[in-house]
């Protein structure tokens, strides 16, 4: 009803194309996580101390806190969707994966590429793995020049919107308009937000971390590592896929990083902390 179609319905019937598109894709994500993370609640699964989300997946994690109604998100990064689609013209932003190059050195890389265009990191997703983003051409060069300093891949993405970078700012704009008109609540549960790997109660600190988030770098080592200082042990991904359990293993050995991608894996997990007594 918040989207005015069936979303499950074009989950199961597609066709392909139509799921992949951005408007659509974020919204099933998003219900996919929330539904994993439902799913473990009504299997007994413990509260966890901290919960965070890799860009998009940061409104999942506001869901399961209790900060934000599930109907409103979803609205919530269809509209998100949107504005990042309209804020680039289709082909002048681009995204590309650099892979055994981070730090100082990418950052000279990105600067010496850019040449007055938008460059930047914008994905910091394990050591050595990060992901920068701007406009095609600076990307293009981009890629050369970190192959040029060392990295051991550099390649394009097959992605539309040059997310976490300073071309979203015009979509940033829309979404703080937006945010204002949405209920947000202090969270249940802390949320390690991408922007600054820090957590609000106050609902207009968190509007204002959704609004950063868009052209903010999405800052996942430091989110893990946060977690692992704390003490926590286990890092579980809810959602459609192990892309973030791959990553928390690269990022820390001080945690396990399972994937709760079906049944098994959450009674798996769920009986494990219960007979560890957390």
């Amino acid at each position: 009803s918040v989207l005015g179609f069936d979303l499950w319905k074009m989950l199961l019937d597609g066709p392909e194309a139509v799921l992949n598109q951005t408007v659509n894709t974020q919204p099933l994500m998003l219900a996919a996580g929330v539904a994993t993370y439902r799913v473990w609640q009504a299997l007994g699964g413990s509260v966890p101390a901290l919960l965070a989300g890799h860009s998009l997946g940061e409104y999942s994690a506001l869901v399961a806190a209790g900060s934000l109604a599930f109907s409103d998100a979803v609205a919530l990064v269809r509209f998100r969707a949107e504005a990042m689609q309209n804020a680039v013209a289709a082909g002048e932003g681009a995204m590309a994966a650099i892979l055994g190059l981070d730090g100082e050195p990418l950052q000279q890389a990105c600067a010496e590429a850019a040449q007055g265009q938008v460059l930047a990191p914008v994905n910091f997703n394990s050591p050595g793995q990060v992901v920068i983003a701007g406009h095609r051409t600076a990307v293009e060069r981009g890629i050369e020049v970190c192959k040029a300093r060392g990295a051991k891949r550099a390649l394009l993405l097959p992605v539309s919107v040059p997310s976490h970078c300073a071309l979203m700012l015009p979509a940033a704009e829309q979404l703080q308009q937006r945010l204002q008109q949405v209920l947000i609540q202090a969270p249940q549960i802390p949320v390690l937000h991408n922007a600054d790997v820090n957590s609000y109660n106050d609902p207009e600190q968190i509007r204002d971390a959704l609004v950063r988030q868009l052209y903010s770098p999405v800052r996942w080592v430091e989110t893990v590592q946060q977690m692992a200082a704390t003490g926590i042990q286990i890092v579980a991904e809810c959602g459609p896929g192990k892309v973030l359990a791959g990553l928390g293993k690269r990022i820390s050995s001080d945690v396990r990083s399972p994937a709760l991608v079906d049944m098994a894996a959450l009674m798996q997990l769920r009986d494990e902390l219960k007979g560890a007594g957390t």
